[in-house]
């Protein structure tokens, strides 16, 4: 920036901006008094692209209900189309945490508009006798609907992205199911031997557990289209005309191809943050299966040598500083963290959600925080965990089979034929004398071979009675 300065006021005082700065002095305040996370607004491109959306249809809509001037409206909307195209977004300057409810956003919006505004109609920067940030932009508005409103267009947008990044795990989990199939394995409960499965079968379940994680991302996201535009400061809607709020709900609804409409309860609209809470638990419920995913992963690729090895999952990186040869598991690592910290931050959207006092909820700040960094890390993990684990993992196939045939589990097949109390003794003594439950079975003639080989074939051991696959 240039070395000369605008002066501009406000009800504090008069301040000296940056002669080329887009922002105002309500914006440099901020940026002086929130010097907390670190992470500027400019970090969240689709947020300041959907504020811009919404202060583009706040100034349509004005103009219709016949309060804005449409030389003004022009220059407004023209601005903001600025911002939708990405222009201008290093003049976002302020921390994503600060007091206020979301004030300093809100105007530093209105600021970098109305400048830029004025710059369309002619004028100088801060000339806002012509163009000015609150009689204008912020017409109509308050922060207590713009902001939530911005915010959930920007939800919008990051729900769509995950989506799209839960699809390519889902995908890559079913393409392994297909690759494996029926390919057997040893399946465990109290991470003891318990019966056969085939590889197919757990990677559909994978499959389906993010399925189903997906749809409730789905159904959550319809909530983002109830909004308060309107209801300015609590809900009553003072300073806004009274067809004001359907016509900017019709405005912001062709703009975006969302169907947003206005909320029945203004008042209770503005304070009530439960979407956020919804939305941000269903993240958290991703990153619970994701985790727990990553775990069996993990676990059953553990090894080489002396671990489970059940799967060879793609080697990313040497693993130790110290030992030469080591490869450890360090996209299931990665998977993990991430989904500890996104069960981290649903707490803190809880809280805030709570805390709300009254009329309005003063902590949307940090709640948007962690609600665009929630989305954006699940986003993040489910294509890198499709990408560079699941995709490349390969299946130990002997030696799944092997530990099969060679398992004591095999016995539960038994127990409909020779009763549970036989079938215990059976395990017990193969247990103790490190022989098999077949060649038990045959010496004490409890049943024929070929009665046997159809029972306690492994294959037929993995689907239920009425579908099993058997081999003669």
């Amino acid at each position: 920036m240039s070395t000369s300065t605008r002066q501009e006021h406000d009800l504090l005082g008069e301040r000296e901006i940056p002669a080329d700065a887009y922002y105002g002095i309500q914006t440099l305040r901020a940026y002086e008094n929130f010097h907390i996370s670190g992470v500027r607004l400019h970090q969240f491109p689709p947020f300041i692209r959907a504020f811009a959306t919404v202060k583009k249809a706040a100034a349509i809509a004005n103009h219709k209900v016949g309060v804005l001037d449409e030389t003004i409206k022009n220059a407004i909307v023209a601005a903001c189309d600025d911002l939708i195209e990405s222009k201008y977004h290093d003049q976002f300057i302020i921390d994503m945490f600060q007091g206020g409810a979301g004030t300093s956003t809100n105007m530093n919006v209105n600021e970098v508009i109305a400048n830029r505004a004025l710059e369309i109609m002619g004028h100088k920067k801060g000339e806002y006798q012509f163009l000015h940030p609150n009689n204008h932009v912020n017409l109509s508005q308050s922060t207590n609907d713009s902001y939530p409103t911005a915010l959930k267009l920007a939800l919008d947008h990051y729900c769509q992205r995950l989506l799209d990044k839960m699809d390519i795990l889902i995908n890559s989990f079913l393409n392994k199911k297909e690759e494996l199939g029926d390919r057997l394995k040893m399946g465990r409960t109290h991470l003891q031997d318990a019966v056969p499965m085939t590889a197919g079968q757990e990677f559909n379940a994978f499959a389906t557990m993010i399925k189903a994680e997906k749809k409730r991302i789905q159904d959550v996201r319809s909530l983002l289209y109830e909004i308060n535009m309107g209801a300015t400061a609590i809900g009553t809607g003072i300073n806004a005309p009274s067809d004001y709020p359907e016509t900017v709900a019709s405005v912001l609804s062709k703009l975006t191809g969302k169907p947003f409409y206005t909320s029945e309860d203004l008042v209770q609209a503005t304070q009530d943050t439960s979407t956020y809470v919804a939305l941000s638990g269903n993240l958290r419920l991703l990153a619970t299966r994701l985790s727990k995913i990553a775990n069996d992963i993990r676990l059953q690729s553990s090894g080489p040598r002396a671990g489970l090895a059940q799967y060879r999952i793609p080697q990313m990186q040497p693993g130790s500083s110290i030992m030469p040869g080591k490869v450890n598991p360090v996209i299931p690592e990665v998977v993990n963290q991430a989904c500890f910290h996104v069960m981290g931050i649903d707490h803190a959207i809880a809280f805030a959600s709570e805390a709300g006092q009254l009329q309005l909820n003063v902590f949307e700040p940090v709640m948007t925080f962690n609600l665009f960094t929630g989305l954006i890390m699940m986003s993040n993990i489910c294509e890198t965990f499709a990408t560079r684990c699941i995709d490349g993992i390969e299946m130990n196939e002997d030696y799944c089979r092997q530990q099969v045939l060679s398992n004591i589990g095999l016995v539960t097949a038994l127990s409909p034929h020779l009763g549970y109390e036989t079938s215990s003794r059976i395990a017990k003594k193969a247990q103790e004398n490190g022989g098999s439950v077949y060649n038990i079975v045959l010496e004490e003639k409890l049943l024929d071979q070929d009665t046997l080989d159809l029972i306690i074939s492994p294959e037929n051991m993995v689907y239920p009675l009425n579908k099993k696959k058997a081999k003669h």
